[in-house]
């Protein structure tokens, strides 16, 4: 059984103990870069294409060249077919900038390591690899997560008055955010939620939170500097077809304490429960088996980037 599959945008199979990046790519030196994570499940990447729809927009963001969405899907499915159907999978697209030689030269090479973009323009970096899910990623989805909340230091308004922060970006650069988790264990927590300066709810450093009060679902809007959530996103489908009210709403972290569940959405986690906030208990209530089938269901379903 392989621990791990690396396909490069060429749709060739690499050996992943060989080494793929030069040691002046710049996803390597700046996190100047973007990437998206996705499940296997049963050999099928799950909700891929709003993953290669929030691929594109984030490459936008970064002014990175377009990314070749067909070679994408091309490498996915391979990635995902050698991988094999028995157990789930973790899977990540990573596209970087490129080498910072080929941009300090004339910047008319057009070949992409691992694939070919078009345009003349300097080298990017491209892949797809499959790894193990954590060990941690059964017990959230059983058990909950503990969650404290922290500062991230920024006001709501910061994403729309500095769009160069990419606030709405899923880039490479996450030491913030894994800073935050270490921290978070050391405090004998799972998770995170990050705050603004207004004391406005954001978001996860690897999740959207998903707030339920009755039969309604409430998730910070994108203006917020939040970054749109594939998971949230499906979800929100789901629940509306069966009937909740789903909407996007600004949050304080009285409305995480007041509501009958609060949800942390990601890719490959999917839909993990809140049980404590800030020491606080948080119990389930009968509703959450019901949110938790429709996360299930709609990533298994086909979809479109139209859908994004």
């Amino acid at each position: 059984m392989v621990e791990r599959v690396l396909v490069t945008l060429d749709g060739a199979i690499q050996d992943p103990d060989t080494p793929l990046l030069f040691a002046d790519d710049i996803g390597a030196l700046r996190g100047d870069g973007i990437f998206e994570t996705v499940l296997v499940r049963d050999g099928v990447p799950c909700a891929i294409e709003l993953h290669l729809a929030r691929l594109r927009r984030s490459a936008e963001a970064l002014e990175l060249p377009a990314p070749d969405l067909e070679a994408w899907r091309f490498a996915v499915e391979l990635a995902a077919e050698e991988w094999g159907r028995e157990r789930e999978g973790m899977l990540r697209l990573v596209l970087t900038r490129g080498r910072d030689s080929d941009h300090g030269s004339s910047g008319e090479r057009t070949a992409t390591k691992g694939g070919a973009l078009a345009g003349a323009q300097p080298a990017t970096t491209g892949y797809v690899l499959v790894m193990p899910v954590a060990d941690r990623v059964e017990t959230a989805r059983a058990d909950g997560v503990s969650v404290i909340t922290l500062s991230r230091g920024i006001s709501i308004d910061l994403a729309q008055a500095a769009p160069w922060q990419l606030l709405g970006a899923k880039t490479l650069s996450y030491a913030m955010n894994m800073s935050a988790l270490r921290f978070a264990k050391r405090m004998g927590a799972d998770d995170v939620i990050f705050t603004s300066t207004e004391h406005r709810v954001l978001e996860g450093p690897r999740s959207s939170v998903v707030v339920q009060r009755d039969n309604q679902l409430i998730t910070p809007p994108a203006r917020n500097g939040v970054l749109p959530g594939t998971t949230q996103r499906v979800l929100f489908t789901q629940a509306e077809k069966a009937g909740w009210e789903c909407s996007y709403e600004p949050l304080f972290i009285a409305d995480l304490i007041t509501a009958d569940s609060v949800w942390m959405l990601s890719s490959v986690t999917l839909a993990a429960r809140v049980n404590s906030l800030d020491g606080l208990r948080m119990s389930a209530n009968d509703r959450a088996p019901e949110i938790v089938e429709m996360v299930n269901r709609g990533i298994t379903l086909p979809g479109s980037i139209a859908d994004w």
